[in-house]
């Protein structure tokens, strides 16, 4: 596979880290998940929705085909074994508050003074410098103080509600990959690693330029219910059937609008599909409001198949993970159990992913991995006897 043969060690939790490396795993990383002796270890083993099993859904989809290393990097020998570790590894990821890997002693600057190579990102709400640098953050914040939230208002009320996921994270997860391979790539030819500040909030901003143009042209406030992305066109919009279901048009191309205008007997609307998105397309949203509570989804379906146009009606997520075509394309898989888990989005013709759904139970990989690094059975025995190990 196209990682066989990295070393990560992994000392982030939650989502961002923890995701990006899970998709390292299933490209064949060697991932040491390196969790707290604290005796709860990453977070999300407790958090949310369990399996008849007792494990997390979320802890199911960020740890498979990782390994598990328990530590206590406060105890000076527990800290030399992972200066062991870090000094064999290719990547080393962290998710703390800025400041807290410097004061355990295992920063990039200490760890890169005996290795070199190694590519250490810092994955953090706000960066590690400047005047949000210390304040604490989740997605929900970051997303409202990148502006993000703001473009989520209701057409309705005009009122701002928590997004349906946590975007800063889903971006932050897929911005530091790429960074990490671009510094994996650079050091094949110079033999040196980088350190990388990743920001949740540089990371979600970095994601707005097709929302960002009122701010950019015209130095003003977006007003979400007039623009493009949504509602503001009328081909780009919510509607409602007759049975209280909803379907989506989902392209503004002017090709679909004029099959769907055709197959519905009102191409004399077909120039309001042309202007810009906002209050000028209001006739021909109007008639999509109404026209489409005339018929139940079901009749929508039958009317809409021969029909060349952007559309979808809007369902669950469960209904879209019943759907044969998520496990078709390898988003659904399923382990020895039963279980199911979010595959791998990434497809190569050669050398394709090959998820390991094993799980590691808190701590199991230990004294393995403390073997691994050259230490005795005996500094292993006195590790775990004062709960460093």
């Amino acid at each position: 596979m196209k990682l066989s043969g990295l070393k990560v060690l992994d000392l982030s939790a939650f989502l961002p880290g923890p995701h990006m490396t899970m998709m390292m795993a299933d490209h064949g990383a060697d991932v040491i998940m390196v969790e707290p002796a604290n005796g709860v270890g990453e977070p999300t083993r407790q958090v949310g929705y369990k399996t008849e099993d007792g494990v997390s859904v979320w802890f199911r989809n960020i740890a498979r085909g990782k390994r598990s290393l328990k530590i206590n990097l406060k105890d000076p020998e527990a800290r030399a074994l992972f200066y062991a570790l870090a000094k064999e590894a290719d990547v080393i990821v962290e998710a703390f508050r800025p400041g807290v890997v410097k004061r355990l002693g295992v920063d990039y600057d200490t760890i890169a003074a005996f290795n070199p190579g190694v590519v250490y990102c810092s994955i953090s709400a706000f960066g590690q410098e400047g005047a949000y640098a210390q304040k604490p953050g989740h997605a929900l914040t970051i997303e409202a103080l990148s502006g993000v939230l703001d473009l989520n208002r209701g057409l309705e009320d005009n009122k701002p509600t928590n997004p349906c996921i946590p975007a800063s994270d889903m971006a932050a997860s897929l911005m530091a990959l790429a960074a990490i391979m671009m510094a994996l790539y650079r050091r094949h030819t110079t033999g040196q690693g980088d350190y990388i500040d990743m920001s949740m909030y540089d990371a979600l901003v970095s994601w707005t330029p097709n929302v960002t143009g009122p701010v950019f042209a015209e130095n003003k406030h977006p007003e979400p219910k007039t623009m493009r992305s949504f509602g503001g066109a009328a081909m780009n919009h919510v509607y409602e059937t007759k049975d209280g279901k909803f379907l989506v048009l989902g392209g503004s191309e002017i090709h679909f609008a004029k099959n769907l205008l055709e197959a519905l007997g009102r191409s004399d609307l077909l120039d309001y599909a042309r202007v810009e998105p906002g209050p000028g397309q209001e006739p021909l949203r109007a008639f999509f409001k109404e026209a489409f509570r005339t018929k139940t989804m079901a009749e929508w379906e039958m009317v809409l198949a021969p029909v060349d146009v952007c559309w979808a009606p809007v369902r669950s997520l469960k209904d879209a993970f019943d759907d044969p075509y998520a496990t078709d394309r390898g988003q659904v898989l399923q382990d020895a159990e039963g279980h199911r888990h979010l595959g791998s989005p990434i497809h190569f013709r050669h050398e394709d992913g090959r998820p390991d759904l094993r799980i590691p139970a808190y701590g199991e990989h230990s004294q393995a991995i403390a073997q691994e690094a050259g230490l005795t059975s005996e500094a292993v025995a006195a590790l775990k006897a004062r709960g460093a190990l």
